[in-house]
């Protein structure tokens, strides 16, 4: 009766403690975070229960497993399995402790600070920082659990004296994931990109989604994912529109006839933008910036506050002024001229020498034959 009372009063008095002490843990961090809602710190700590109460059980299991006298013949592997978990556990807790208080700082940081781009900066730290203590942890972890077995204990002395050799071998073999880890450093710490920055990369254009110690994904606007190594944004030019100030400028060009009415196509311009909210009513133009024989090219800028909102802008100028030229005047859109040229009347000497047309450019037929049948015949002109 006592070899079965002791073990029972071992085990489960270790499990009712451990269910206790991790109940009134969490009853003390309830309290104090609805004594303090402006602090999500207390509130965080409590994803890291269910770690804390590993860690208690097997704290005490491993303390007591002596005094319970159970399976003796198995002491040695039971004390290492328990010795396994609590320095699992414990790695785990470390985790959600250290996440909890960056994510707090995070948190009174974005509180505090308005400018959308600082926060992005610190919240791409943050994310980079916690992924390097995660590694560091686990590593340290997998460390200490490898030198509880007695004969990594023993070779621990020949691996540190080869340490310098494999260190190199390591390093050239791991040349490029090195590199990609200490990009990621440099893109945490240097301010080049951050989680939420508007991007092009190789013609694409897209939001920062995630970025980690190796690779960065881009989401573009078609909801694809780009994923790309964090190396190609320290070693090639890439666009980044978040980079200072979000705002934005947008080109519209159209290709329109010559006899189009430039300036009422400003004031259309000026109508378009007053009815469109992403405008954000900085700036805005309309200039003839090119000619061809048989059109010219007009570009309207716009602005707006973002990228989203240039988008949006571009677009709607650009059908607004296109179905107002069409309503109101068909003639400025591009055409293909299909007549046949028209040949000069019978002039004197005098009048092929000076060029001129008689009878005020009218044609054969008494009637004005209009640009194209006068540039039929007329040589192209040079200098101003």
């Amino acid at each position: 009766m006592e070899n079965l009372l002791r073990p029972l009063i071992v085990v489960g008095g270790s499990l009712a403690l451990t269910l206790l002490i991790g109940w009134a843990t969490d009853r003390l961090l309830c309290k104090a975070d609805n004594r303090h809602p402006e602090t999500p710190l207390w509130g965080l700590l409590r994803r890291g229960r269910i770690p804390y109460q590993l860690v208690l059980c097997a704290a005490m299991l491993r303390g007591s497993y002596d005094e319970a006298e159970l399976q003796q013949d198995h002491e040695a592997g039971i004390g290492q399995t328990l010795t396994l978990v609590l320095i699992g556990s414990a790695a785990w807790l470390v985790i959600r402790i250290t996440a909890a208080i960056v994510e707090t700082s995070y948190s009174r940081y974005a509180r505090m600070h308005r400018d959308p781009a600082r926060v992005r900066r610190v919240r791409t730290q943050v994310t980079l920082i916690m992924r390097v203590v995660s590694a560091v942890v686990g590593v340290v972890a997998a460390a200490s659990m490898l030198l509880t077995f007695p004969a990594f204990r023993a070779a621990g002395a020949s691996l540190l004296a080869s340490a310098g050799i494999l260190g190199i071998v390591a390093g050239v073999a791991a040349q490029s994931t090195l590199s990609n880890l200490f990009a990621g450093l440099q893109i945490a710490f240097g301010d080049m990109v951050r989680i939420g920055d508007t991007v092009v990369v190789d013609g694409e254009w897209g939001t920062v989604e995630e970025i980690t110690l190796t690779f960065l994904t881009v989401r573009t606007w078609d909801e694809r994912r780009i994923t790309m190594p964090v190396s190609y944004f320290t070693s090639k030019p890439f666009e980044n529109w978040s980079r200072g100030t979000p705002q934005m400028t947008g080109i519209v060009f159209w290709h329109v006839d010559h006899a189009a009415p430039v300036q009422a196509m400003r004031d259309k311009l000026k109508d378009i933008l007053r009815e469109c909210p992403a405008w954000d009513g900085r700036a805005y133009g309309l200039d003839v910036t090119d000619t061809t024989p048989n059109t010219m090219q007009v570009r309207a800028l716009v602005t707006a506050k973002d990228a989203d909102d240039i988008w949006t802008v571009r677009v709607k100028v650009r059908e607004g002024m296109i179905r107002w030229l069409t309503e109101e005047h068909p003639y400025a859109l591009p055409r293909v001229n299909t007549a046949d040229a028209l040949l000069p009347p019978s002039r004197t000497n005098g009048d092929r020498s000076n060029g001129n047309r008689p009878n005020g450019d009218r044609s054969h037929d008494g009637s004005r034959d209009g640009a194209v049948s006068r540039r039929a015949y007329e040589p192209p002109r040079t200098g101003r």
